[in-house]
């Protein structure tokens, strides 16, 4: 166990108030700011706030100390990944719902009070994303219908809630106590299929998963990864990916969808290099040929080793 050396600066107050916005950070420093000045001009609802930082090196704890005094910070003396760090402040909020938002995204107008005021009329939903558009207005994917690898594992997530299997974990709202019930985010994730995770397991406890369309925020994206090599990233995307699917799968699915990875990931480092030549622009082409030969390599260390954490 880690010490969690809290700083309230914020008066608790007799009431708790509507939300509680979680923000974990990692390197922010750039974007911490704007993020929070954001959450603080919101108007309609009443909020309290927290920082969860793993032990950025840029100086992001001490923007948030120094700037923003009515913050709770978590300062951390290492990265203990994003699923772990918003587990930190779980059991200190004290709102009715949890905000987990981004520190590289900026709320829209009103984007809290149309949250809120959704899920107050939305009660068979336990958790909802918002609308998450890119700088320029452009909308990012938000949305996802069916989880890693559910094409190949038929029937075996059958009877779930809802429709929507899950939303991005950019920014989303969730009721206080179904979080608590299922025990937060799971650890075992790092980063990356945390989110996926949890929207799985409110949905296995008859809550659906809603999308706010009238809630915005505006998301730079990637940001936690932006000094990260895309092979590692890849790397970690794909092992989050198959620990989902070791976690919720039969191991015969598992098999199956790990072969038919592997076909495909083979096919496309053997196809991309051959279009390269007649591409005027292969920036995008040579991030997939990164991308499948991760893959590969990730499977191969997955079989070799027996796990697929997303660390």
């Amino acid at each position: 166990m880690h010490p969690d050396p809290v700083r309230q600066s914020a008066s608790s107050g007799a009431h708790p108030p509507d939300l509680s916005l979680v923000i974990v950070t990692y390197r922010s420093a750039d974007v911490i700011g704007a993020c929070l000045d954001s959450v603080g001009a919101a108007g309609g609802v009443s909020r309290e706030v927290f920082v969860v930082d793993n032990a950025s090196a840029d100086g992001t704890a001490e923007i948030v100390r120094t700037g923003h005094p009515a913050v709770r910070l978590i300062a951390n003396a290492e990265n203990r990944g994003f699923a772990a760090a918003n587990n930190q402040a779980i059991p200190l909020c004290r709102g009715r719902y949890l905000f987990f938002l981004n520190p590289d995204a900026v709320l829209d107008g009103p984007c809290l009070e149309t949250a809120l005021r959704f899920m107050d009329g939305h009660p068979k939903i336990g958790l909802a994303g918002t609308k998450v558009v890119y700088p320029d207005g452009a909308p990012q994917e938000t949305i996802s219908l069916r989880y890693p690898g559910e094409k190949h594992a038929a029937g075996e997530l059958a009877g779930l809630a809802g429709s929507i299997a899950c939303v991005l974990g950019a920014s989303m709202i969730a009721r206080a106590e179904l979080v608590r019930e299922i025990g937060g985010f799971d650890e075992d994730y790092f980063l990356y299929g945390e989110d996926q995770e949890l929207c799985l397991q409110i949905r296995r406890r008859g809550y659906e998963i809603g999308y706010i369309a009238e809630a915005t925020v505006r998301h730079i994206g990637g940001h936690s990864e932006t000094d990260a090599a895309a092979a590692d990233k890849w790397g970690r995307k794909a092992r989050a990916e198959y620990l989902f699917c070791r976690k919720h799968y039969r191991p015969e699915t598992v098999r199956r969808i790990a072969r038919e990875d592997r076909l495909k990931a083979r096919w496309r480092v053997l196809t991309i290099p051959l279009t390269l030549p007649f591409l005027r622009d292969g920036v995008a082409a040579r991030e997939k040929l990164v991308k499948y030969r991760t893959i590969l390599e990730t499977l191969e260390t997955i079989e070799t080793s027996g796990t697929a954490g997303g660390d």
